[in-house]
């Protein structure tokens, strides 16, 4: 299992864990979803992200209570064997308008972002800017804007990259990359995930070991909301196959040898024969930014 930066008790965010009643099951048309967004008053965001003081954050989380989390279970199991749009639909209908996604613009963060603009096009989708991003996954937001009429929100550290090697004395990425990733990351994810009852990711079980045993449906204990896993029974093959038939926009340098991008000075392209995320965090005991693992 990779090292994973443990906070101390005075950065730990703080999760509520108030019961709240279950999400209705009643099919939402896309009207609905837009008017319940625009509903949820003005201290949310163009997309409908709950800002700090918003409506949709200050409603209470979904609590993982055990009926809930074997509910969760039993719909991870029907949708086995569902289609990736077919996941989606289950969850803009049981979910909207707390439903969310989270992208690094990765083939299968597109791929999914291509079947919402179909299924949902109002579902909120932002992206970790952690300020070392290459320019070429940057640029995809304004492709997907193009294409999809979709604007991707970006959510930010509190600190610019310049203050944040200041305040460690240079590139925290060099020497200590989990807590970079903690505190570039995953605490902006938690911010972010506030409010939400549920957001998909782009994840496949055949990438990593971590990955290997995630679940269609499942609970994020991490970030205290439902995690969906459209594509976790998809293979590369499968993902490629979809952008290359529906010519869906992907970042120019996975033809130069980079299947999996994050951030650049933590992503170098891999060699013939080496796992999809060898390139990433190289030279560390490291492969998961923590986003995506249980601990």
């Amino acid at each position: 299992m990779n090292p994973t930066y443990v906070p101390s008790e005075s950065e730990s965010t703080p999760v509520s864990a108030e019961p709240a009643s279950k999400p209705s099951l009643r099919v939402l048309t896309p009207a609905e979803i837009a008017h319940n967004a625009a509903a949820a008053g003005p201290d949310v965001d163009a997309q409908g992200i709950p800002t700090k003081r918003g409506a949709l954050a200050a409603d209470p989380p979904l609590a993982p209570t055990d009926e809930f989390l074997a509910e969760l279970k039993r719909d991870s199991d029907s949708l086995e064997s569902a289609t990736p749009q077919e996941v989606l639909k289950w969850a803009v209908n049981r979910f909207a308008p707390k439903f969310t996604m989270a992208t690094a613009f990765g083939p299968e963060g597109m791929t999914i972002i291509h079947m919402l603009a179909e299924i949902a096009p109002e579902t909120p989708i932002f992206n970790l800017e952690t300020g070392y991003q290459f320019q070429e996954t940057l640029d995809l937001r304004e492709k997907v804007k193009e294409r999809y009429g979709i604007e991707v929100q970006y959510k930010y550290p509190s600190t610019t990259v310049e203050e944040f090697e200041t305040l460690h004395g240079g590139p925290l990425y060099k020497t200590d990359p989990n807590r970079c990733c903690f505190e570039r990351k995953l605490r902006v994810l938690h911010r972010a995930a506030s409010g939400w009852h549920a957001w998909a990711s782009a994840i496949r079980r055949d990438q990593s070991e971590d990955r290997a045993k995630a679940p269609i449906v499942g609970w994020d204990k991490k970030f205290q909301l439902v995690k969906i896993s459209p594509l976790a029974n998809w293979t590369k093959k499968d993902v490629w196959s979809l952008i290359s038939k529906e010519s869906i926009p992907y970042n120019p340098l996975h033809d130069q040898g980079y299947p999996s991008i994050g951030c650049q000075a933590c992503t170098r392209p891999v060699q013939l024969g080496e796992d999809e995320r060898a390139g990433r965090w190289s030279g560390f005991q490291k492969t998961e930014c923590g986003l995506h693992t249980s601990e």
